[in-house]
């Protein structure tokens, strides 16, 4: 499993215990692209991009990171060395 991959299954198990809905688009070069994680509970929309070490955000990202914060969703950076930013 990738560095990546472990954050992935982490924050998957702690959405499954919180019962959140949620769903990871997977990238085919149609459409629109979006973040590892658009997620919901209780009448909440989040989403959550996942990266391994102390990576950050692509500039793709951060700008449908913006568009998802314009909308009104909150939007977590997870990695390996912080936890969350």
């Amino acid at each position: 499993m990738t560095p990546e991959g472990k954050v992935k299954k982490v924050v998957s198990e702690l959405l499954q215990k919180y019962k959140c809905y949620y769903d990871m688009p997977v990238p085919s070069g149609f459409g629109k692209s979006g973040l590892d994680y658009t997620a919901a509970i209780n009448g909440r929309a989040f989403a959550i991009e996942t990266k391994a070490g102390k990576k950050q955000m692509t500039p793709r990202q951060e700008q449908m990171a913006i568009s998802m914060r314009a909308a009104g969703m909150k939007v977590f950076l997870i990695n390996e060395e912080t936890g969350t930013a």
